[in-house]
């Protein structure tokens, strides 16, 4: 970068590229083979959490520190002693972890159980939940690219102002990922997108105001957290293909990756970033479509009205058992 070279830096960007996924989605792999198919959900709402905690908290707020003292180059390389660190304690740390029979397979046919992942698409279902991913996390990736542009560039924002705003989405992400691992549900895509245009018009309103753009932030941070039971959706959709399912989500988690930006950038010179914002509010609102037409059981989960029908059940069965008069239980014994 310090040499304007951007054959390098395209390179060196690309590694990261392919180096990010293959680490970051190892671990949801590991949860799914580890984890009881009833404790899935939960359990990947605690890994986005301390995942929240180090890319968003972490990442925005030591930034936000650390560029007015030692400058943005001096913080890439703190940020390379971070990343040396992380893959240590996952080489060393982590050990004695199940594994799928299939991790014995030779090279072809790990290859052709990969590109089993494909044929997955043909289960409608797991196409609709491919795709609400992809939509998931579009203005988490999109906002880190425009909204420096809005905040820095049009409001006359610091940049640390901005990295300190975005830590308080993530923030707010360590205990909405919990929350909807815990309550199941993936029905937070109108949340989203209420909050995606909220994080364009309450900064345009009050453009000086630190409290009012945080606002949009906590209830963005909160409602991105609601997709967190796609994962063991896609895996109680194809239960004897879980590893092949799993990839299906990490290839729309990594298309959610791409789509973001290049939504992005075709709009921009167009519509600005007003425009994008508006694009990602509607593909939120197709999420939520698509929700209806997810037919999928959860292992070990009802859903709430099913379970307060059944308790109703069990209370009227209850009551009219004790209002049934004696003799016709005497009746009954005999």
């Amino acid at each position: 970068m310090t040499t304007s070279n951007l054959p390098l830096v395209k390179t060196c960007i690309g590694l990261r590229g392919l180096a990010y996924p293959l680490f970051l989605y190892s671990f949801v792999v590991a949860i799914v083979q580890n984890v009881n198919p009833r404790q899935v959900s939960p359990a990947l709402g605690w890994f986005w959490t301390v995942y929240s905690i180090g890319l968003g908290v972490a990442g925005s707020f030591i930034p936000s520190f650390t560029i007015p003292v030692i400058g943005e180059y001096g913080t890439l390389w703190l940020a390379l002693i971070f990343a040396v660190s992380g893959a240590g304690l996952a080489v060393f740390g982590l050990k004695g972890l199940r594994t799928s029979q299939k991790a014995q397979l030779s090279v072809r046919e790990k290859f052709s159980e990969l590109l089993f992942a494909v044929k997955l698409f043909s289960n409608p279902h797991i196409t609709y939940a491919a795709v609400i991913r992809v939509i998931n996390t579009l203005s988490l990736f999109g906002f880190a690219v425009i909204m420096p542009m809005m905040f820095v560039d049009e409001l006359g924002w610091a940049i640390e102002d901005w990295l300190q705003i975005w830590a308080v989405f993530f923030a707010v992400t360590i205990f909405s990922n919990v929350f909807w691992g815990i309550m199941n549900e993936i029905m937070g895509c109108l949340g989203m997108a209420g909050s995606t245009l909220l994080f364009y018009f309450i900064p345009q309103a009050f453009p000086q105001s630190f409290a009012m753009a945080c606002i949009p932030a906590v209830l963005l941070g909160f409602f991105v957290g609601a997709f967190v039971a796609v994962t063991p959706i896609m895996t109680t959709l194809e239960p004897e293909h879980k590893g092949a399912a799993v990839s299906v989500y990490n290839l729309s988690a990594g298309l959610s990756n791409f789509a973001a930006p290049a939504i992005a950038s075709l709009l921009l010179p167009f519509f600005g970033v007003q425009g994008v914002v508006y694009a990602y509010a509607a593909l939120y609102i197709l999420a939520f479509g698509l929700t209806f037409l997810l037919k999928v059981e959860q292992p070990g989960f009802k859903g709430a009205f099913a379970c307060l029908k059944e308790k109703r059940s069990k209370a009227q069965q209850e009551s009219g058992d004790a209002q049934q008069p004696e003799g016709v239980l005497q009746t009954e014994e005999k």
